[in-house]
C-alpha cells in the first residue's frame, strides 16, 4: 500500500481561461496516466478494510458487487416501491426533509424532490478533495449502499460503480459538513457530478462540465427515482474515508517512530535496560510490550551486537531522559489508540448510515439516527491527540542530538560551527510543527451547533476532526523525518564504530536519498526526501525482517549490561573491551 501525491496534468489540453478560478487549484491530484487497474474487488457492505479503501483510492482496483449485495439491493428497492404503490408516508420519499418533514410531496414531484435535495445540499466551500480521496469517498458510499438498507435501485448503484471504475470524479469541497445528518454537503457534491451537473474530473478529460466528462467516458448521467437522492447524501462517508487514510498513515508513522527512537538512543549512548521484558510484564499494556519488544530487537544484543553500545558499556550513567527511557510507555499508548480507532473506523465503514433505513426482511422503513458522526468524530480526535505525542517526544530527542551539552557531539551536528549552522533551524521547524499540533489537537467533537431550525440540534463536527487528524499526522511525519536525519548525521561523528545490523540498514536507507552533511546546504529537500521514505514505509521495511529474525529463535532475551543491573551479592563486572574514542564514552 502507498499514499500517492502527484501533480495534475492531462492528456487533453484544456483552455485554462475557460475554467473558473477555483478549478485551477487541486490538492494532490492524480497524474494523467492514472487509470484504474483491471483487478476487481467485490463489495458487499460488510468487509471493507482501511487498507483496501486507501488502495481503492490509489486506483489499484475496480469495483464489482457481490451476488449477496445485488440481492439485498433488489429487495430493499422493492420495498420502497411497494410503499409508494400503497401511498405510505415515508420521510424524504413522500415528504420533505428536515423541518419540511411534515410537508407531503405530490406524486408528480417525487423525482424533482430527489434532484433538489442534491442541488440544494451541494453548498460546500473550500479546496476540493484530491482525486484519490474522492475515489475513497465514492468507493465507501458504494460499499454502504451495497448493504441493501438504503432503498436505492440497482441501476443507480451500478451507475456509481461505473463512474468509479472510469475515475469520473465530482468536484467535492472539503468544508461544509457538520457531521450530522451525515456529510450532507460533500456527499451532495459527489452525487451532483454523477447526475450530470457541476464539474467533474477524469484522467481523460481533466476538469470539465460533468455531463461532458461522463459522455467522453461512455457514461450517462444518473436518472434518479424516489428516495435515491436522499440515499446518495445521507451518511458519514467523508469523515470515515478521510479517517481511514489517517489511520493507515498513523500506523505507518507510529511503527517507524519506534525505529527512529531506537537509532537516536543508540547515538546518544543510552541503555536498553529500561526495555527489559520483566519491566513491561508488571505493567502489561499491549502497546508498551510491543514497543519494548521492537526496541530490544533493534538495539545491542547477542544477535545484533553494536560497537557503539560496547564503547560505553561501563560508563557511570544510570538512566536516560524520559524521551528515551519511556518510549514503550508513551509510544505504546499511541499504538493502542491507533488500534482502537481503526476498529471503530472499520465498523463505521461497513455500517448502514442512511435515514430512513429500509428493512426489507421486516417490511419496514424506520427513521433513526445512524447518520450521526459522533463515533468517527470522537475517535479521530483521540487519534490526533495520541499521534501528536510521537512528535512531542521526537522533537525533544532532536534537541538532545543537536545540543552538545546533552549529546557530546558537535553543536547542531556539523563541523565548523559558526560558518555552518547545521540542524539549528531544522529543529526549529520541528518545534513549530509540534506547537501547531497542540492547537490542532483541540477536539472538534466537543463542539456542537444547532442546525436546520432546531431539528438537528446536536452534531458531531466529525469532518473537521478527520481533516485535522490528517494534518496532525502529516506534521508528525515531518518531525520524525527531521529526527531521523539528525540521528543519521550523528552517526557520522561516531564512525568508524558501527551500530546494530538493523539500524545500519536504516542508516543506509536514508543515505540512499540524502548524503551526509559536511557543510551547510539547502535543507528542505532532505527533509522531504526522508519524509517520503516514511510515507512509503521504507524505514519499517528495512528493519522488519531483522526484528522477525531476532525474535524467532530466542527462548530468552539478551539482557545487556547496565550500571543499574547489579545483582545482589555480585561485584560489578570489569570491562572486557575498550574501544578508543576521541571523547568520553558517555558524553
Amino acid at each position: 500500500m502507498h499514499f500517492s501525491i502527484a501533480v495534475l496534468t492531462t492528456d487533453t489540453q484544456i483552455n485554462v481561461g475557460t475554467i473558473p478560478d477555483e478549478l485551477r487549484h487541486v490538492l494532490e491530484p492524480m497524474p494523467s496516466n492514472f487509470l484504474p487497474a483491471d483487478n476487481y474487488v467485490f463489495l458487499d457492505g460488510s468487509n471493507l478494510s482501511t487498507e483496501l479503501l486507501v488502495n481503492l483510492g490509489n486506483g489499484e482496483f475496480k469495483i464489482k458487487l457481490s451476488k449477496e449485495a445485488i440481492n439485498n439491493v433488489l429487495k430493499s428497492r422493492s420495498l420502497v416501491e411497494t410503499f409508494l404503490e400503497d401511498n405510505h408516508s415515508v420521510y424524504g420519499v413522500t415528504t420533505g426533509i428536515g423541518n419540511f418533514a411534515t410537508v407531503d410531496i405530490p406524486v408528480e414531484k417525487l423525482e424533482d424532490l430527489q434532484y433538489n435535495i442534491i442541488r440544494s445540499h451541494a453548498a460546500g466551500v473550500g479546496n476540493p478533495l484530491s482525486p484519490a480521496r474522492t475515489r475513497m469517498l465514492l468507493a465507501l458510499r458504494i460499499n454502504v449502499l451495497a448493504k441493501g438498507y438504503s432503498g436505492i435501485s440497482l441501476n443507480t448503484l451500478q451507475g456509481l460503480i461505473d463512474a468509479f471504475n472510469a475515475s469520473c470524479l465530482s468536484w467535492v469541497p472539503e468544508q461544509g459538513s457538520v457531521g450530522a445528518s451525515g456529510d450532507l454537503a460533500p456527499l451532495a457534491h459527489l452525487a451532483l457530478g454523477i447526475v450530470g451537473e457541476g464539474k467533474m474530473w477524469s484522467p481523460r478529460t481533466g476538469w470539465e462540465d460533468a455531463k461532458r466528462v461522463l459522455k467522453l467516458n461512455g457514461l450517462q448521467p444518473l436518472q434518479l427515482g424516489p428516495k435515491e437522492g436522499l440515499a446518495l447524501v445521507n451518511g458519514t462517508q467523508l469523515i470515515t474515508s478521510i479517517g481511514a487514510e489517517a489511520v493507515e498513515r498513523a500506523q505507518h508513522i507510529a511503527k517507524q517512530a519506534d525505529v527512529v527512537a531506537a537509532l537516536t538512543l543508540e547515538v546518544l549512548k543510552g541503555t536498553s535496560r529500561a526495555f527489559d521484558s520483566d519491566v513491561q510484564k508488571i505493567r502489561p499494556h499491549k502497546g508498551q510490550i510491543d514497543v519494548a519488544k521492537r526496541l530490544r530487537a533493534l538495539l545491542h544484543s547477542d544477535t545484533y551486537p553494536s560497537e557503539i553500545a560496547e564503547s560505553h558499556r561501563f560508563c557511570n550513567r544510570v538512566q536516560d531522559a524520559y524521551t528515551l527511557r519511556c518510549c514503550p510507555q508513551v509510544h505504546g499508548i499511541v499504538h493502542d489508540t491507533i488500534d482502537f480507532v481503526q476498529q471503530i473506523i472499520k465498523t463505521e465503514m461497513n455500517s448502514g448510515t442512511d435515514n430512513p433505513i429500509v428493512f426489507a426482511d421486516r417490511g419496514e422503513i424506520i427513521s433513526a439516527g445512524n447518520f450521526h458522526g459522533e463515533y468517527p468524530a470522537k475517535v479521530l480526535d483521540f487519534l490526533s491527540i495520541a499521534v501528536h505525542e510521537l512528535a512531542s517526544m521526537s522533537e525533544k530527542r532532536t534537541e538532545r542530538l543537536i545540543n552538545p551539552a546533552l549529546s557530546g557531539l558537535p553543536a547542531y551536528l556539523v563541523e565548523e560551527g559558526g560558518v555552518n549552522s547545521g540542524f539549528m533551524v531544522a529543529h526549529c521547524t520541528a518545534a513549530a510543527l509540534v506547537s501547531e499540533n497542540k492547537v490542532l489537537c483541540h477536539p472538534s467533537s466537543v463542539d456542537s451547533m444547532s442546525t436546520n431550525a432546531g431539528q438537528e440540534d446536536h452534531v458531531s463536527m466529525g469532518c473537521f476532526a478527520a481533516r485535522k487528524a490528517l494534518q496532525v499526522i502529516e506534521n508528525v511525519e515531518h518531525v520524525i523525518a527531521i529526527e531521523l536525519l539528525a540521528a543519521c548525521q550523528a552517526i557520522e561523528f561516531l564512525r568508524p564504530l558501527r551500530t546494530t545490523t538493523p539500524l545500519e540498514e536504516v542508516y543506509t536507507t536514508v543515505r540512499n536519498v540524502v548524503k551526509p552533511w559536511d557543510k551547510d546546504r539547502f535543507m528542505a529537500p532532505d527533509i522531504d526526501a526522508v519524509k517520503k521514505l516514511l510515507i512509503e514505509n521504507k524505514i519499517w521495511n528495512a528493519v522488519q525482517h531483522h526484528m522477525m529474525f531476532y525474535h524467532a529463535p530466542q527462548e530468552h532475551e539478551t539482557r545487556v549490561f547496565s550500571p543499574t543491573a547489579i545483582t545482589l551479592g555480585q561485584e560489578r563486572a570489569k570491562p572486557r573491551i575498550r574501544v578508543a574514542l576521541k571523547r568520553k564514552s558517555c558524553e
